[in-house]
């Protein structure tokens, strides 16, 4: 057995995507399997479990940063895993990327201001706007070919209506698993250059490709007016629970800007845990990863054979990068709470497209990032449910959901 396909012991954790509660409030019962949260089912990489312990075992925490060896093992890693040379200078550190977006938003907009997103758009996003008294801006992607494209006319008429102040995009982008091309984002980018509006970039997913995609970052294009949030090691090695956030521009005014607000609200810096944790991931996490994507790409191609055999009714909009697959179930003729209680009743905890935007309730998002035979017996029970679709949903109603929840 490999290691990713071990499952992991849910005894005495507080995992929030397991919480009863929780499942309840989202799914009408406690017993469904998760998929619903971003975080994976993989025991991290031994690296970053020996550094953790080696901490612990010491026994003493006093003040103990080094922010610069951070950003080195940072700048290390993008360079030789992105042909992407990035300067220590310009980093900043925030406590998350939630936080980080939240704080860059503050500072780089006024209240009534809009900042557009991409939708389908990481429910996040749009929570985090309205919560800073900004107003959201959809730019809808367009559906083509079986992929998400960038509506490049609409969002240079948004644009164009001098009501955005900040393009947030995504990259690779949550939930569609698209890998946005070079030339994709130079074209956006020269549209936010024309109406001198700044873009930032959330690149937290940046490491997980699929299929042989190559991430191109948006600070490594030549403008100036741009911020990426490169975001953390969570998503990449699994830390989800003690990574911080970082922040990168390669204007010396904007960054600059950044560090005086972080500043301004002692937020610069971690804690040991966290600082030595990443460096041991970024220098000595790269085999681990290498299997996890080999693993993750075996579990895609398992997932879309299966649906194309089994389950054509179900569509896989084929990631290209993440750990999330989206799913079309449009053909299955149910509306969004009529789906809520199929996967509920087949025992899935799965995401509802409408968290996501308001037209995608024919949607789903699943993660991924757990054993394979987890996500395969998960789906046979789908199936099984979906054949058995007209007697599950005969006056049903759908559990209320608890919200845009995490991650």
């Amino acid at each position: 057995m490999r290691p990713f396909d071990t499952p992991l012991s849910r005894d005495n954790n507080r995992f929030i995507k397991h919480d009863p509660k929780m499942l309840t409030q989202l799914y009408g019962r406690d017993d469904v399997t998760p998929y619903w949260v971003a975080d994976m089912d993989f025991a991290v990489a031994p690296a970053i479990t020996d550094e953790l312990k080696r901490l612990v075992e010491r026994g003493v925490y006093a003040y103990e940063f080094d922010s610069q060896g951070l950003y080195r093992a940072i700048s290390d890693w993008y360079l030789k895993r992105h042909n992407l040379a990035l300067a220590t200078d310009g980093f900043a550190q925030v406590p998350g990327v939630l936080s980080g977006l939240a704080m860059l938003v503050n500072r780089f907009s006024e209240p009534g201001e809009g900042v557009l997103i991409q939708t389908p758009a990481y429910h996040q996003f749009a929570k985090l706007i309205r919560s800073n008294g900004r107003e959201v801006v959809e730019n809808p992607l367009r559906f083509e070919g079986g992929a998400y494209r960038l509506d490049l006319a609409d969002f240079e008429a948004k644009l164009a209506s001098g009501t955005v102040k900040i393009v947030l995009l995504c990259n690779p982008h949550n939930p569609t698993g698209r890998v946005w091309r070079e030339e994709e984002l130079k074209a956006l980018m020269a549209i936010a250059e024309r109406y001198k509006v700044l873009v930032v970039s959330d690149e937290v997913h940046a490491d997980i490709l699929l299929d042989g995609h190559r991430f191109t970052s948006a600070v490594g294009l030549g403008y100036d007016n741009v911020i990426a949030l490169l975001g953390s090691p969570a998503k990449t090695f699994g830390m989800h629970s003690i990574a911080t956030g970082f922040i990168y521009s390669p204007r010396a005014e904007l960054i600059e800007a950044v560090k005086t607000q972080v500043d301004a609200l002692y937020l610069g810096h971690g804690n040991a845990l966290t600082t030595f944790a990443t460096q041991a991931a970024y220098q000595h996490g790269r085999p681990w990863l290498d299997a996890m994507l080999a693993y993750l790409q075996e579990t895609v191609d398992w997932v879309q054979a299966f649906l194309d055999e089994a389950v054509p009714e179900v569509t896989l909009v084929r990631p290209e990068g993440t750990y999330q697959v989206w799913l079309e179930m449009s053909a299955l003729g149910l509306t969004p709470e009529q789906l809520k209680v199929l996967y509920a009743e087949a025992g899935v905890g799965l995401t509802p497209g409408n968290w996501f935007g308001g037209d995608y309730g024919q949607f789903v998002r699943m993660n991924i990032a757990s054993p394979r035979a987890q996500i395969q017996d998960s789906l046979r029970a789908l199936k099984a449910a979906i054949d058995n679709r007209d007697a599950i949903t005969k006056g049903c109603s759908a559990p209320q959901s608890a919200g845009n929840g995490c991650c």
